[in-house]
């Protein structure tokens, strides 16, 4: 080629140019099936558990054994295994759901807003506040308030001697817009007179009934007007609302 005359990009160099201009596909996650739920919860008790994980494996082996034994003895050993493998896993499942969410909830047991990780479970029927109304900063200890048929409730975290003030200072707060409203504490924790995680859904379901829905909606509504618990904020210059020094920035 005569001097002068460009012949463009080197053939190598165009490849890796239209490479990089080619956007990568992202790969698209794949989707979960109900074992691969089955097999994680499994391995969470497994691991946690291990007597009950052998136990669930057991009983999915000996419900198939059991089958084929008795498909056998009918001349029908492999429908006979097939219907003791589903026996076998149905209850091996049921029994799997009950150490899952015991497991799992120990494993948030003591931390601060593990009530309220329990009770998203109850949506119906409830208006609850995700965020807590009181708080004390020192201690992490915590009121929720939640609003159903059996009136105003108020979950707290914490030791219930320190709690105490916390509920009382809530219950005369919501008193104020609620006057005639039934308010009742629930202790969460795992001392003597308290409500354990395990236990808080069957405790809340079975507190007595004293509203309506239409009422538990007007009560609900009056509350969100007091708004949350001041969360503890340090004091000081608001960075979004600061104002430039002018005047320094002129060298004054």
């Amino acid at each position: 080629m005569a001097a002068g005359f460009s012949t463009g990009p080197d053939p190598i160099e165009w490849v890796i140019m239209v490479e990089e201009k080619e956007p990568k596909k992202a790969k698209k996650p794949k989707k979960r099936r109900w074992y691969h739920n089955f097999a994680d919860a499994f391995v969470m008790v497994w691991k946690a558990e291990l007597g009950w994980g052998i136990a669930i494996l057991g009983a999915v082996l000996a419900g198939t054994a059991a089958g084929v034994g008795i498909g056998l003895y009918f001349g029908q050993g492999i429908y006979g295994g097939f219907v003791g493998f589903l026996t076998g896993l149905v209850i091996g499942m049921f029994v799997l759901t009950w150490r899952v969410r015991k497991v799992s909830y120990s494993q948030i047991d003591g931390r601060p807003g593990a009530s309220i990780a329990v009770l998203d479970q109850i949506k119906r029927g409830w208006n609850i506040n995700q965020e807590p109304v009181q708080i004390n900063p020192r201690s992490q200890d915590l009121v929720f308030r939640m609003v159903g048929k059996p009136g105003i409730v108020l979950v707290s975290e914490g030791p219930t001697h320190r709690v105490q003030r916390l509920l009382v200072d809530e219950k005369r707060k919501v008193q104020r817009v609620a006057p005639k409203v039934p308010v009742t504490f629930v202790n969460v924790g795992n001392d003597e007179g308290q409500v354990s995680l395990l236990k808080l859904q069957r405790h809340i379901k079975r507190l007595p009934k004293h509203l309506s829905a239409a009422e538990v909606h007007a009560v609900s509504n009056r509350l969100n007007s007091l708004g949350g618990a001041a969360l503890p904020i340090p004091k000081g210059i608001d960075p979004m609302r600061a104002r430039p020094d002018r005047k320094g920035q002129r060298g004054r």
